[in-house]
């Protein structure tokens, strides 16, 4: 067995950076390539900026790949195969591979999956198992295969998803956890002792889908529980009587029941920050971030008259 191993890493957000340091860092690892999206526009004047693995890469003189498309295009196919890789690594890249590009390494390519396969398929796993109410989560190595997160499973470890966990903070621990698992993997397909690989049920999976911006309009008829998971999953906002757009970024179920004569769901009852919502339930708002204004607590908006108690926040622009 080789001692080092030719690595292509393919990954595009902040999620695959600590994974792409590492390997870097590992003597034994040796990443001879980076595919990554293409530069995008960004800021205010819209300049075209690279993605944070473009930019790891490029500081460490890695040669950096971004093909618009594989399916599409030939020579980005010939040209990956052409770096005779032993494996390639796959975190968060946001491209489809096709069976010409996962069967050209030796030892094909290898996932970083933000779930516990088969629990999460597809593209937002952190998000969707926060707004699920799942209450743990984890990281998957898999075998990549043509289809969607389908693959046989090489290593799994397990996170807890507690009451105050975000969408960013899992976000921020599951990628750390990557990191060091897919070094683990790598390390031991080294020593000649690859896991074991372990088949999905697909029985027991769920589709993650992508996150649509309209996702994040609230509805107060649904129970706090529900609330709750969504404002810590998603950006999540309210219409004020005005529809006006207030930002909800942060909040927790209160323990107090609704008392007194109901006057419908999504009243901010006082200044605690309490809001009515569905099945008598109540959730209490700590920040947020009326429109056109910066974030602040229920108080200073309160006292800033950005809004009342009273007011009945709803998730239609018509009422």
């Amino acid at each position: 067995m080789t001692q080092t191993l030719k690595i292509i890493f393919m990954g595009t957000p902040d999620f695959s950076v600590p994974a792409l340091k590492n390997l870097i860092a590992n003597p034994r690892m040796n990443v001879v390539a980076v595919y990554t999206q293409p530069p995008r526009p960004a800021g205010r004047g819209q300049q075209l900026r690279p993605s944070p693995v473009h930019s790891v890469a490029e500081a460490q003189n890695i040669p950096v790949y971004t093909p618009k498309s594989f399916k599409k295009d030939a020579n980005a196919v010939v040209a990956f195969q052409n770096l005779h890789a032993d494996i390639a690594v796959v975190a968060a890249y946001g491209l489809i591979l096709p069976k010409s590009v996962l069967d050209a390494p030796k030892f094909g390519c290898l996932n970083i999956h933000a779930s516990l396969l088969p629990r999460w398929r597809g593209a937002a796993p952190i998000q969707r198992a926060i707004e699920a109410g799942d209450t743990e989560t984890g990281i998957t190595i898999m075998q990549m295969e043509e289809g969607l997160d389908t693959g046989p499973m090489l290593l799994k470890k397990s996170i807890a998803i507690r009451e105050t966990t975000t969408a960013q903070s899992l976000h921020d621990s599951l990628s750390g956890l990557g990191s060091a698992m897919i070094e683990d993997v790598l390390e031991s397909i080294l020593d000649n002792h690859a896991p074991h690989p372990e088949m999905q049920d697909d029985a027991l999976s769920c589709y993650a889908p992508m996150i649509k911006k309209e996702e994040g309009l609230i509805d107060w008829t649904r129970p706090a529980d529900v609330i709750d998971h969504k404002i810590r999953a998603l950006s999540c906002y309210t219409l004020d009587p005005n529809s006006k757009r207030i930002k909800i970024l942060s909040g927790l179920i209160s323990r107090s029941p609704l008392v007194g004569e109901s006057r419908g769901e999504g009243v901010l009852l006082n200044s605690d920050g309490d809001i009515s919502c569905g099945n008598n339930t109540v959730y209490r708002i700590t920040l947020l971030q009326p429109e056109n204004s910066k974030a602040m607590d229920i108080k200073s908006a309160l006292n800033g008259k950005k809004l009342a108690i009273g007011d009945q926040w709803h998730s239609n622009a018509g009422n």
